[in-house]
């Protein structure tokens, strides 16, 4: 879901928060604010949220927590000036009991004073740094994200959250994936380094298959697939927790911050 094409400018975080949250645009963020940093999101109960951060203590790679709220609090200062996570996010998903029961633009009416906000760094944020380098990434110019895929790989579990590895996939010509894995293993606090190369069936995925149907699988004669640890398995822990409110952001629809990729590198 790409949205309506916007008329604000995608290149300012600002601006794109701005419009996401008067309802100018529900769709991908990925391309936008290239050099900000985007934000996977959680939104549990209080008594759901000391497990979570201990499962995203043990599972850093999918789950690489860059800010958590105070209870009751919608704003994270440290990820950028006026940041409302009850309405910056272009498009939220809900679950409830641990099942996805809608999508909505804004979560203003959901919001609560036990609700406690987890903001988990993305893969968008080593696509800038990977496009900057050179390194094409083709869905991109189609308007398109990476490939989401549930593997059969276990993560560490914490309390009732438990969940299989999502990955997402790029694929590269021999040359360029060698660049791709250098360049990501600069940004831990956005999934790091792959987690898989080559042979898809390894790690159980089917590219064929996608989760939710989310991005592109498509692979030439010539390249190789390389897997990256996804800020979408959360959600698989959720649906096993089975917290009775849940709030996620909606796949590749992110929150834009103000905090800059460069930030994150480790080197």
């Amino acid at each position: 879901m790409n949205g309506r094409l916007p008329d604000f400018d995608i290149s300012n975080a600002a601006s794109i928060r701005r419009a996401v949250r008067i309802g100018g645009y529900a769709g991908y963020t990925a391309g936008f604010a290239r050099e900000r940093v985007q934000a996977n999101i959680c939104i549990l109960p209080r008594s759901h949220a000391e497990d979570f951060l201990l499962y995203c203590q043990r599972n850093p790679q999918p789950c690489p927590l860059l800010a958590r709220s105070d209870v009751g609090d919608p704003y994270l200062p440290s990820l950028g000036t006026d940041i409302d996570i009850r309405t910056d996010v272009p498009r939220y998903h809900v679950f409830r009991d641990g099942e996805f029961v809608e999508e909505v633009a804004d979560i203003s009416h959901l919001w609560r004073d036990d609700l406690v906000s987890f903001a988990l760094g993305c893969s968008f944020s080593f696509e800038y740094a990977l496009a900057d380098a050179g390194v094409p990434l083709r869905y991109l110019d189609r308007g398109d994200v990476a490939g989401v895929y549930e593997t059969t790989l276990d993560t560490k579990p914490a309390g009732d959250f438990r969940a299989k590895l999502v990955v997402t996939m790029r694929p590269f010509a021999a040359r360029d994936a060698i660049r791709a894995i250098q360049i990501t293993s600069r940004f831990p606090n956005v999934h790091g380094a792959p987690v898989h190369i080559g042979d898809p069936g390894l790690i159980g995925v089917d590219l064929s298959k996608r989760y939710r149907g989310v991005g592109s699988g498509e692979v030439l004669a010539n390249e190789v697939p390389l897997f990256w640890a996804c800020g979408l398995t959360p959600q698989l822990a959720v649906a096993n927790a089975k917290p009775p409110l849940c709030i996620t952001h909606a796949p590749s629809s992110m929150l834009v911050t103000d905090l800059r990729n460069a930030s994150l590198a480790s080197f």
